[in-house]
């Protein structure tokens, strides 16, 4: 249903405006102007002089002077007679004056106290000792002042070795030294690797500040001809992946070594993967310690040390913190596995050898309890 106003206006959609405008005059578009403007004359997006045209006529009969105009407003100003106030201001304080309360004096009095005659005389002839007994008794032993106290007891400084027989004495602390530095000869050890020396079988560099990146690389070269050294420690060294690399080729070359230590010091996953990747191939090596490097090896290199200790059968001790638990239960199974392994080798070696007999009545038995 259509709106009664709307029916007048279906004959206005076909007009053309711009035909309307061309037969329009001059004044008349002007006319048209002005009452454009004045239909949005508080549009905040133009500025205040485009919202409404100037629509007088008259033109200004002198030149703007703004001293003038100043000092116009000025005079008007003083002219104009101020506002008298309802209620005149007479200076009259009112409200109350504030009086500060004054706090009340305690007063005490003397509370005049009678005892029996033979109290009175037992308290008159009591000593010094006898009365602080009677006031610790009493639970009033706060009402003595600490010199009384230390006249009492015997002591300058309220402690007596005949008052107080439990003193509590501060204990002497034990001065803890440095650890010595290490020993160890760098030069004159790597010549005696070199050399195949049969009396040197421990070598540790641990501590060791100063030794040249070169000169562990010439370790590790020393030690791939050498056959009698079986323990070999170079913990916070300042070794690199270098050094790990150098070693890593040593441990594929050498028949003797049975523990190596690279603790603390900056070796990186790269370098701990390429000891991992040897160690697949070394079968000599029964103890390795990586731990506590410089930054932490991450995931895949601890799931790639678990692989290799689940294919090496030789190593018992591995010196890692595993940071993930998948990796840490791998390796435990694997090294738990490894030293019962050992153990069974070294049982089998002990048995007697007829209990392998065929004609032993405990074949059987040994055959289900070894697997063999």
């Amino acid at each position: 249903m259509a709106l009664p106003f709307l029916k007048d206006l279906d004959k206005y959609k076909d007009l053309d405006e711009d035909e309307i405008l061309g037969k329009l005059s001059e004044e008349e578009l002007k006319q048209l102007e002005t009452v454009l403007d004045d239909l949005d004359p508080e549009n905040a997006l133009l500025p205040a002089g485009f919202r409404q045209k100037d629509q007088t006529s008259k033109k200004p009969s002198a030149p703007f002077n703004r001293e003038k105009l100043l000092s116009f407003l000025e005079k008007q100003a003083l002219e104009l007679k101020d506002v008298e106030d309802y209620v005149p201001y007479t200076g009259e304080k009112k409200g109350k004056v504030f009086i500060p309360k004054q706090k009340p004096v305690q007063t005490y009095m003397e509370e005049k106290v009678t005892l029996d005659p033979e109290l009175e005389e037992a308290l008159t002839s009591a000593t010094d000792t006898e009365l602080c007994d009677l006031a610790a008794i009493l639970g009033m032993h706060n009402l003595i002042s600490n010199s009384q106290f230390c006249d009492i007891v015997g002591s300058s400084n309220g402690v007596s070795n005949e008052g107080f027989s439990n003193v509590v004495k501060g204990e002497k602390m034990v001065p803890v030294f440095d650890e010595p530095p290490n020993p160890t000869n760098v030069e004159q050890s790597l010549q005696r690797i070199k050399e195949n020396d049969p009396r040197l079988v421990d070598v540790n560099l641990n501590n060791i500040k100063n030794i040249p990146i070169p000169t562990l690389k010439e370790f590790a070269k020393a030690l791939e001809r050498n056959t009698h050294v079986e323990s070999f420690s170079l913990a916070a060294t300042r070794s690199n992946d270098p050094v790990a690399v150098a070693f890593a080729d040593m441990l594929r070359a050498n028949k003797t070594l049975k523990s190596l230590n690279v603790e603390s010091n900056f070796i990186t996953s790269a370098g701990i993967l390429a000891l991992v990747d040897a160690l697949r191939e070394n079968e000599t090596l029964t103890e390795i310690k990586i731990d506590n490097q410089r930054q932490q090896l991450g995931t895949p290199t601890e799931v790639e040390i678990a692989k290799m200790l689940e294919e090496n059968t030789k190593i018992l001790k591995f010196g890692y913190h595993f940071t993930q638990q998948g990796p840490r239960t791998r390796a435990a199974n694997a090294i738990t596995k490894n030293n019962d392994l050992v153990w069974s080798i070294a049982f089998l070696q002990i048995l007697p050898f007829h209990l392998f007999s065929p004609e032993t009545s405990d074949a059987g038995y040994c055959k289900c309890l070894f697997g063999f």
